[in-house]
């Protein structure tokens, strides 16, 4: 019995001496953002007369990711996307360095570095590596008013998705559920916004669909991912709504040599209006500007001016409006010579009815 506890002890002693001879350091723990690359790092310290021969990182699935010998740096075997980073080496250390190129939910689990070392033997270190993320979303949006339009926002993390919820916040400040989503179960959209938008099954990509976006539409949205154990994830975008002017101009005789333009357009937002001379870009006179706020959230905006009558005959008088949602101006041309030639053609068309009707009233008597 003795014999048996003097060996037992002799081994423990012989083991208790290698380790305090030679030592793996890794962090055991590390967390990185999904989507962007992370390092994996492993550091050991050896005794004088021992050798590493080959240096060797294990995936979660105990599968060789990348190993070489420090001796032959420019031999290094590796599978895609991952990079030896770094490695410094001196008698007594040696510091391995790795770097995954994009961390994705297969990357998540436990890594090791082994360490063959002669004559001790291959050593060990291990990192277990978690992810988190963040939720993508698009930046804000611009929508013409009775144009669809489609609000997406993204959480790679999906398996750890329990519900999807889209809120909007209006400008007034008030917030309101327009569309949720449960796993196995079909979407639900909250009655102000039934008939007009629809919710597509997914909780990892999440899409938002208005068919056709209206001016009451405008607001803040936000897409919630209901995740555990990570709680809530969101981001918000800004929907704005566009109206469009289509304006309209005409003008008034103040008196014998004074006439007085307006133009007018109905938008959102408001729209600007001038007035020019083609061909002068020339403005006439101050212009008085008025706006009106009308019940639907549009605005509509009033340019009048007063000028010489006899403009209207000689120049091209045009009213420019500029918007947001416009790629370029709208011009209206306001033209006292045009209104003159309405009336001839027309007083002409009717009377070549009435010739056509009286012939054939003759030859029927």
């Amino acid at each position: 019995i003795l014999k048996i506890i003097s060996s037992e002890a002799f081994l423990l002693l012989i083991f208790i001496y290698f380790l305090s001879r030679i030592s793996v350091l890794a962090p055991p723990h590390l967390q990185a953002m999904a989507g962007l690359p992370f390092t994996l790092a492993c550091n050991i310290t050896m005794e004088t007369g021992e050798v590493l021969k080959q240096v060797l990182w294990l995936d979660m699935a105990n599968k060789t990711i990348l190993h070489y010998q420090p001796d032959k740096n420019d031999h290094v075997t590796k599978v895609d996307g991952v990079e030896l980073s770094q490695q410094t080496a001196s008698q007594q250390a040696h510091t391995s360095v790795i770097t995954i190129r994009r961390a994705a939910p297969a990357n998540e689990g436990c890594y090791q570095c082994l360490f063959d070392v002669y004559p001790t033997g291959q050593q060990r270190g291990r990192t277990c590596l978690s992810l988190t993320a963040m939720v993508e979303m698009m930046d804000n949006k611009t929508v013409v008013s009775g144009k669809p339009l489609t609000l997406s926002c993204k959480y790679v993390l999906s398996m750890r998705v329990r519900q999807v919820l889209w809120k909007k916040t209006a400008e007034q400040g008030d917030t309101a559920t327009v569309a949720s989503y449960v796993k196995n179960d079909r979407p639900i959209i909250e009655t102000p916004f039934k008939g007009r938008i629809t919710l597509n099954p997914s909780l990892g990509q999440t899409k938002l669909s208005i068919h056709q976006a209206q001016t009451e539409d405008e607001g803040c949205y936000t897409c919630e991912f209901h995740t555990y154990p990570d709680g809530i994830k969101s981001e918000t975008a800004c929907l704005s709504v566009y109206v469009l002017p289509k304006p309209e101009a005409s003008y008034v005789t103040v008196s014998e040599d004074i006439v007085e333009a307006n133009c007018s357009a109905v938008s959102r937002p408001a729209a600007e209006i001038s007035w020019n001379v083609e061909g002068h870009n020339q403005t006439l006179g101050p212009a008085v500007t008025s706006f009106y706020q009308l019940g639907d959230g549009t605005t509509m905006v009033v340019s009048s001016i007063q000028m010489q009558a006899e403009l209207l005959d000689d120049e091209l008088v045009k009213c420019e409006v500029r918007h947001q949602g416009l790629e370029s101006a709208i011009y209206v041309s306001l033209n006292k010579y045009r209104n003159f030639h309405v009336i001839p053609i027309s007083a002409s068309c009717v009377a070549l009815v009435l010739l056509i009707c009286l012939c054939i009233c003759l030859k029927r008597c």
